[in-house]
């Protein structure tokens, strides 16, 4: 598995806000939604061929001000929506850093041709059938 790139705490910027969802009455006079933002562009880890392909993956996360957003409100508790957002951010960027697999081109083989060609003979029996029968 690959190394899971550590971001700055000092980059994000965590907003809390009222969430709705479990905790009952709890919810209507807490704040543990956590809301965060990152700052693609001013970020001092990453280099600027890294930072456009970060911008590129994340494109639809990004708002107005190139902020990447994220929001987690899955717990009861504010440190741990904290903690599960910047995660989340960590496995995006390190996903956004991978670099994607090329296909290399195969040539179907020789057995899975003939399954194909069977295929057709048969589906072509079976319309074949279908057709009017002449008296």
């Amino acid at each position: 598995m690959e190394e899971r790139v550590s971001i700055p705490v000092n980059e994000i910027r965590l907003v809390y806000v009222r969430s709705s969802g479990a905790g009952g009455q709890n919810v209507n006079k807490t704040s543990t939604k956590a809301q965060l933002f990152w700052s693609v562009h001013a970020s001092r880890v990453f280099n600027e061929k890294q930072k456009a392909m970060i911008r590129h993956a994340l494109r639809t996360r990004i708002n107005n001000d190139g902020e990447v957003v994220l929001q987690a409100s899955d717990e009861r508790q504010q440190s741990r929506n904290r903690e599960t957002a910047i995660e989340r951010l960590e496995r995006l960027v390190t996903k956004a850093l991978t670099p994607v697999k090329r296909r290399l081109a195969t040539k179907p083989t020789r057995a899975s041709k003939e399954r194909r060609l069977h295929q057709k003979q048969l589906h072509s029996r079976t319309k074949l059938l279908r057709s009017r029968v002449d008296d």
